[in-house]
């Protein structure tokens, strides 16, 4: 899926975001943050949009939880704008 034009360089929730799938398998991104808050939708959906992040599978437990992974745009963006 292409980014869309726009914003070329993640925000700072963003980056926080995608940094914690850089030494995950498979880049798998986290449902929730560090103090076990559920990651904004709006953080994740605009990283899809990006091409940041991309939908790993279907949860079907949790079919609303977006579980992602980082792709190599994502993994581009973190090491261009340190």
């Amino acid at each position: 899926m292409p980014a869309r034009a726009g914003r070329k360089t993640p925000t700072p929730a963003q980056r926080a975001w995608l940094a914690r799938g850089i030494d995950q398998p498979g880049g798998k991104l986290p449902l929730f943050d560090e103090d076990g808050q559920r990651v904004n939708a709006q953080t994740i959906r605009s990283c899809i949009d990006q091409g940041w992040a991309e939908p790993w599978f279907a949860n079907p437990l949790k079919p609303d939880w977006l579980v992602c992974k980082l792709t190599d745009a994502g993994r581009m963006a973190l090491a261009s704008n340190p």
